[in-house]
């Protein structure tokens, strides 16, 4: 016996702006799905936690791992980097299989929830770093690329008039689904009960992915919610400030003609400078702590801050986005970023612990935040029928950013902590530098706008 979803049957529409660009209006979340597209946030959010804590909890359970299966550090640093190698390298493919049509968002996730419990199975049981490597390193990488590109791009679709503040709320699930698991890791965890811990997170987190995975559905190409009015500006004070700030793509832009622009190129260097420094961040955050003379528990206490306020922080800048613009809330993020950096070299130098855990607060702020700009930045500025490809590009960034835990190591063995840190800093600084430089494709620069005479909505 089979069952189908039943959706309720609306007519529809296309309307068409002075860009060309084409609208489908007249369906409501409900006629489509059954049921009010805050699920489409919802359902996403919790998928994300699910895969957060193989990235943002595994510095934590370093010390465990090295211990019970004589790894070395450098190994575990590796593994890290192939981790995260293999969830931005899956970003890409992963889209395009979406939008063809050929791999539903429901079965993404289920492929990502079975390579995120095969990640912590590998970490409890291989009896050799390589099998580690493969099992964590690119199974729990691939799973975990597939589910973080299929959320991100699902909330974007159903909210394109305010994506903001929506798609920080999600990504913001990537970071802080780890807490529980920095303390258990780093504090209940040993070399006696690993195992047992690693199998039952593994477990309880690939089937919140999949549960939440099971309800996800997209809605049309060319969508839009049927209360607001892509013609001319909404009702909603919210839709309005943030259509005004952040205005809808020209057009609905392919792979190639997005390539093209130049602005996925400079978005991806971006990305790549700013995410290495966070990845470095999580990677050596605890060990430049524990080098200052600060208590293990007090460090996984700092480590917590930073990926509550890293998951926080995306959901906010993201809403502040939505008010203030995308391009300009993304150079803050930023310069703050990199100043942390200095920050934390500062109070661990002197032994601060207050300014140590504000510090690592804001680069949690700073790193995490991020994420969202250069998730609703693409959709802003390619639109949303291929965005799942168009960010896949973005986001191959880390493909090079992953190196942050790798080189980190190196980095730190030839010029310290204070080096390392210093040079993660100038980086992220220079990344906002180079930001300076984005502006919407096919959209006239701001000096060389001229009154409209009819203006939308008259004649």
């Amino acid at each position: 016996m089979t069952t189908t979803e039943v959706t309720r049957v609306a007519t529809y529409r296309e309307v068409t702006d002075r860009n060309g660009r084409v609208y489908r209006v007249g369906e409501s979340d409900i006629d489509i799905m059954g049921r009010k597209r805050k699920w489409m946030v919802i359902l996403p959010w919790v998928g994300m936690m699910g895969i957060s804590s193989a990235e943002y909890a595994f510095a934590s359970a370093e010390d465990t791992l090295h211990e019970a299966h004589h790894w070395s550090s450098g190994s575990i640093y590796w593994m890290m980097t192939a981790w995260v190698f293999c969830q931005a390298a899956v970003a890409f493919p992963a889209g395009r299989l979406r939008e063809s049509g050929r791999l539903p968002a429901r079965w993404a996730m289920m492929l990502g929830s079975v390579g995120t419990l095969l990640g912590y199975l590998s970490l409890a049981f291989a009896p050799h770093v390589t099998l580690a490597f493969i099992g964590f390193g690119v199974f729990s990488g691939m799973g975990a690329g597939m589910v973080y590109a299929t959320c991100v791009n699902m909330v974007g679709k159903w909210y394109p008039e305010r994506r903001g503040g929506k798609t920080g709320f999600v990504n913001g699930g990537f970071a802080y689904g780890s807490v529980p698991f920095v303390f258990i890791f780093h504090g209940y965890m040993d070399t006696s009960n690993f195992r047992w811990v690693l199998v039952s997170a593994g477990v309880f987190l690939a089937a919140t992915v999949a549960i939440a995975g099971f309800f996800f559905r997209d809605p049309p190409k060319n969508w839009w919610p049927a209360a607001v009015d892509p013609l001319n500006p909404p009702a909603d004070p919210r839709a309005r400030r943030s259509l005004e700030k952040n205005p809808p793509a020209v057009k609905q832009y392919s792979p190639m003609e997005a390539w093209r622009t130049g602005r996925v190129a400079l978005m991806w260097f971006c990305l790549a400078c700013t995410s290495g420094v966070n990845i470095f961040g999580i990677a050596f955050q605890v060990d430049i702590g524990e080098e200052a003379g600060f208590a293990a528990g007090i460090v996984a206490a700092a480590m917590s801050l930073k990926a509550i306020v890293n998951g926080t922080g995306r959901g906010v800048i993201g809403w502040l986005s939505d008010l203030y613009g995308r391009k300009q809330c993304l150079l803050y993020v930023c310069a703050i970023l990199g100043l942390a950096q200095f920050g934390i070299i500062w109070s661990a130098e002197i032994k601060n612990l207050p300014l140590f855990l504000i510090f690592s607060a804001v680069s949690g702020f700073g790193g995490g935040a991020i994420f969202p700009m250069f998730a609703a930045l693409t959709a802003d500025y390619f639109g949303e029928n291929n965005n799942a490809t168009n960010y896949g590009m973005v986001y191959s960034s880390k493909l090079v950013s992953g190196l942050g835990a790798g080189m980190g190591s190196v980095v730190v063995a030839a010029w310290g902590y204070n080096g390392a840190f210093t040079l993660a800093g100038c980086i992220s600084i220079f990344a906002g530098f180079m930001a300076l430089f984005l502006r919407p494709p096919g959209r006239p620069k701001s000096k060389r706008v001229t009154p409209n005479p009819r203006p939308l909505g008259e004649g």
